[in-house]
């Protein structure tokens, strides 16, 4: 009976959702641990099988960091993002879109729907140019999503799910790396997502980065941008994300610990939810 009660809880949800786009930002130990990459593939399977449109944005942190020392290349980070030289860029593109894109593509076909393996080079699906960090610095080649050609992902998204790998280039053909919680946002706009969820190592937004206990579960646009300027690590882009995902017009946005089994599946189809949830109040 407990069981049944829980697939009527998500009845309504399913019902409200189907025929929705929600943009999916893969990331954290979802991506590192055997049996969460499993479970991950088959909710995003579950999915489209009950009738959504799910479309997965994702880095591959970590594993650009295991690849750069093993190549003896210096690591960097200033306000969360990752500082990119030309050859951090190349090791970027080699390990985003030779690997780790094509592992989770596999995974998915392996659980009953077909994926396509994408990075904002194909097709021109991304438009980027250079962007500083938040303070100011310079980081070197890390890229703005400008334009994202959404022609590209509709046109995929008729018959397979689309992973997009978080590179891209500019109108002189420089490759960029970009923030992949940023290229979340900037998909989940263009395609006027009902939905953006980040997975993330924590969680959710904690008032207080040290206490379990002071999650937010729901909160407002204007609450987070207050918030914002002292929220520090890698906490703040996905904050900024989230932001602008609702400034250009998704319905919510929703940071989610990837930790936990089946975690999209509790946010989006139970009452309590998983995370936060930030919407435009």
């Amino acid at each position: 009976m407990r069981d049944v009660a829980t697939l009527l809880e998500a009845l309504p949800y399913i019902r409200e959702f189907h025929g929705k786009t929600v943009v999916i930002k893969y990331g954290g130990a979802a991506m590192s641990d055997a049996r969460l990459k499993q479970e991950f593939a088959r909710d995003v399977v579950l999915l489209k099988y009950v009738g959504m449109n799910p479309v997965i944005v994702h880095g591959g942190g970590p594993e650009i960091t295991s690849y750069m020392q093993r190549l003896d290349l210096p690591v960097q980070f200033v306000d969360g993002l990752r500082v990119s030289d030309p050859e951090t860029v190349q090791v970027a593109k080699m390990v985003l879109v030779g690997k780790v894109n094509k592992d989770i593509v596999l995974l998915i076909n392996r659980h009953g729907q077909p994926a396509v393996g994408l990075c904002g080079d194909d097709g021109l699906l991304f438009r980027a140019v250079r962007q500083a960090a938040p303070s100011g610095r310079d980081i070197g080649f890390v890229g703005r999503i400008e334009h994202v050609d959404v022609n590209v992902l509709t046109h995929v998204a008729q018959d397979y799910i689309p992973v997009v790998a978080s590179v891209g280039a500019d109108r002189e053909g420089h490759s960029y790396n970009i923030n992949a919680d940023e290229a979340a946002a900037a998909v989940a706009t263009a395609l006027r997502a009902h939905k953006v969820m980040f997975l993330t190592n924590v969680a959710g937004w904690m008032r207080d980065p040290r206490d379990r206990g002071s999650v937010v579960s729901r909160a407002g646009a204007e609450e987070v941008a207050a918030a914002l300027p002292a929220v520090a690590g890698g906490m703040r882009p996905k904050l900024a994300a989230c932001l602008a995902a609702i400034e250009g017009g998704v319905t919510s946005a929703h940071i989610v610990d990837g930790r936990v089994p089946h975690s999209l599946l509790l946010e989006l189809f139970t009452d309590a939810g998983q995370g936060t949830m930030i919407g435009s109040r």
